[in-house]
């Protein structure tokens, strides 16, 4: 029987994944188990229930869902083919939520925990292991011999085999456990002759595996030719060197599923850009992989040509981008809300007119009054609902209604609102007098004391920087310039070597370091019972009720348990953000400063903190190298807003009051883009080019 082709299509039916607590007093969860065609029962939280898992060959798709629906766990299933109907063959590469130079921090798990690379546990460079894993030439160099290499396939044919025996069921699943003893019996064997003594081979047996020995270091020998070597070796280096990283994760280059998880979260624009482009760039390859993308990233999920949505334990598919969905699901709502309200108007008058004929009937003993009645009333049942199929074609009663148990068709359902994110800024208090909120005045700063002999570098040099009440100041710039530096100048972490910081004597300051959501994992860490409503309970010192203070949480996400069970360090990523504005809202602050806030949020979160920072009555300096979020909160560029204009004139007399700028830190000095982001990004798009060509 000839071998079934190998297909790069992945259409898997009735998914369910659920991730089974193993230790619930440590909180410890496994990876998830993932079934196809049958329920999984048991305690644990259900990611997926009866779910369609669909990807077509080389197409780019964007993974959407809130934070905590489970999407991180949905890659993991796939990575490590834990969902029956992903080939064992497929290559897949992962890349999870990591920081670059955190890759042997051991964070908690969870979403939004950093992961310790692989690297780490071997002791190789990163580089090293991406040739590592491309041509897998340390296991040939210590695999040499014929029984060692030929134990090592078989072990490595167990543990397939004992995985897919354990994921099926019915007739498949018994001839997956015969496959199972015959493997195991198999490894047995193997290992008998492992522990043979070389005195005790035999000459037939001898020959036999010689030659079983030259066919396989033929094999190998092949897999680390000095060319392939090589060829790895640049294409890594490339990837590498791209990035901006020294050490950093891409996939391999023959992979056929790669997935991304949040991987801009501690890129520069430059990194951001490039990684778009490549990305990009990877359909032109004779066979383009699959791309599965999890990011925040509006712009840079731009690249994707599908939406995988994960809502409600499924997983729906659109074809387009974002806008494109956005608007599809707005007009959809419309459409079905007119014809909803149509049948309405048509089911009542049809309702009066049974009414009418029913009384008429029985007052006058008329028959056909009560049968013109009847037959109303079933029009009125089968004929009412739905006037498209499940296919999208005009309805039709005798197809579309197939059995006998089918007497009406589906009733139009308008879908409700989900619950949207809302995040609203307290009110700052007021000054009491005019006048600026911060202002640097050629301010410098170098790391160090002053030598004359052997004087350090400034980093900073004659910044003049004014921030006042109602501004919104972007502040773009690569990783190393200097952005972080600045903020704390701004927020008075940092004296500067030169020049002056003045702040007003009334300013309460609100400000998010890049750091944050690591400094509140330590914490946790360091008190296992430290919840978000006792931490924040503490810092307001009486000042707010706990009901102010449940209340105040659940505005950012964090309501009822979450917040008072669920100690900090089991809060996900995008969760401690939220922590962490809180502690910074009950102040009611004039001034927020915010460096890399959007990293962990998951995309409806940052288009909340977008919304509601764009008309703050209070100043806003924000550092991030996500444009789209730039582009909204500082410039007030704004995509389809879609309102009537009735409040145009009003807006305008405020905005005229409100400085908006964007600066980019570049060589020590701040200058005003006066095209804002699309200059930067405009400028590094050349630089981009530069690199891929």
């Amino acid at each position: 029987m000839p071998p079934i082709p190998f297909s790069r299509l992945l259409d898997v039916e009735g998914l369910n994944i659920t991730v089974k607590t193993a230790d619930k007093a440590a909180g410890t969860a496994p990876a998830g188990k993932a079934k196809g065609k049958s329920k999984l029962k048991g305690e644990g939280t259900e990611v997926l229930s009866d779910a369609k898992l669909k990807l077509q060959a080389g197409q780019r798709y964007a993974l959407l869902g809130r934070n905590g629906s489970g999407k991180s766990t949905l890659l993991k299933a796939i990575a490590e083919k834990l969902i029956p109907g992903i080939p064992e063959q497929t290559r897949i590469s992962i890349l999870q939520q990591t920081r670059a130079d955190d890759a042997n921090t051991d964070m908690p798990p969870g979403e939004g925990a950093h992961e310790k690379s692989s690297s780490a546990a071997t002791g190789r460079t990163v580089l090293e292991e991406v040739i590592e894993r491309a041509t897998a030439k340390h296991d040939v160099e210590q695999e040499i011999r014929a029984r060692k290499l030929k134990h090592e396939r078989l072990l490595k044919r167990l543990f397939l085999l004992d995985k897919d025996a354990r994921l099926r069921s019915g007739a498949r699943g018994l001839q997956a456990r015969k496959a199972l003893i015959a493997g195991e019996k198999a490894v047995a064997e193997s290992t008998e002759l492992l522990e043979q003594a070389e005195e005790a081979i035999g000459a037939d047996s001898l020959q036999t595996e010689t030659q079983e020995a030259i066919d396989m270091l033929a094999e190998l020998q092949l897999q680390v030719e000095p060319t392939r070597l090589t060829e790895v070796e640049a294409k890594a280096r490339k990837i590498l060197t791209g990035l901006g990283f020294t050490e950093a994760y891409m996939a391999k280059p023959d992979t056929d599923i790669l997935i991304l998880d949040e991987p801009t979260n501690f890129l520069d624009l430059l990194g951001i850009i490039w990684l778009q482009r490549y990305l990009q760039s990877l359909q032109d390859t004779p066979e383009p992989p699959t791309l599965i993308l999890v990011s925040h990233d509006r712009d840079f999920i731009s690249l994707c040509t599908d939406l995988m949505i994960l809502k409600d334990k499924q997983i729906t598919y659109f074809h387009g981008d974002l806008p494109s969905y956005e608007s599809a699901q707005a007009d959809r709502k419309l459409w079905l809300t007119k014809m909803k309200e149509a049948q309405n108007r048509q089911r009542a008058h049809m309702q009066k007119s049974i009414t009418n004929n029913i009384k008429a009937g029985k007052a006058n003993d008329d028959e056909n009054k009560l049968r013109q009645a009847k037959s109303r009333q079933k029009r009125l049942d089968d004929r009412m609902g739905l006037n498209v199929s499940a296919r999208g074609g005009r309805f039709k009663l005798n197809r579309d209604l197939e059995g006998y148990h089918y007497s009406a068709r589906d009733e139009i359902e308008v879908p409700q609102d989900e619950r949207g994110i809302t995040i609203v800024l307290p009110e700052p208090t007021d000054l009491r007098f005019p006048g600026a909120l911060i202002s640097l005045e050629n301010a410098s700063f170098r790391y160090g004391p002053a030598s004359r002999t052997k004087p350090q570098p400034h980093v900073l040099e004659n910044i003049t920087l004014s921030v006042g009440m109602g501004d919104r100041i972007g502040i773009l710039g690569l990783n190393g310039a200097g952005k972080s530096t600045l903020v704390k100048l701004l927020v008075s972490e940092t004296n500067p070597s030169k020049g002056a910081v003045n702040t007003h004597p009334r300013l309460k300051l609100g400000y998010y370091s890049q750091h944050a959501v690591e400094e509140l994992q330590a914490r946790g860490r360091g008190d296992p019972s430290l919840t978000a409503l006792t931490l924040l309970s503490k810092e307001v010192e009486g000042e707010l009720d706990e009901g102010q203070v449940r209340g105040l949480l659940g505005s950012l996400g964090l309501p009822g348990r979450l917040s008072s069970d669920v100690p900090v360090a089991k809060l996900s990523g995008g969760q401690l953000v939220r922590l962490q504005l809180s502690r910074l809202l009950w102040k009611h602050p004039h001034c927020l400063i915010l460096d890399e806030v959007t990293t962990h949020l998951d995309y409806e979160t940052v288009t909340a903190l977008r919304e509601a920072l764009r008309y703050w009555e209070g100043a806003v300096v924000l550092v991030s190298h996500d444009r789209w979020f730039m582009r909204g909160a500082v410039e007030n560029v704004v995509e389809d807003e879609g309102d009537d204009g009735s409040d145009a004139e009003e807006e305008d007399e405020e905005e005229q009051k409100r400085r908006r700028v964007v600066y980019r830190l570049k060589a020590r000095e701040l200058v005003v883009l006066k095209n804002g982001v699309t200059q930067f990004e405009e400028t590094l798009e050349k630089r981009v080019k530069k690199l891929l060509a």
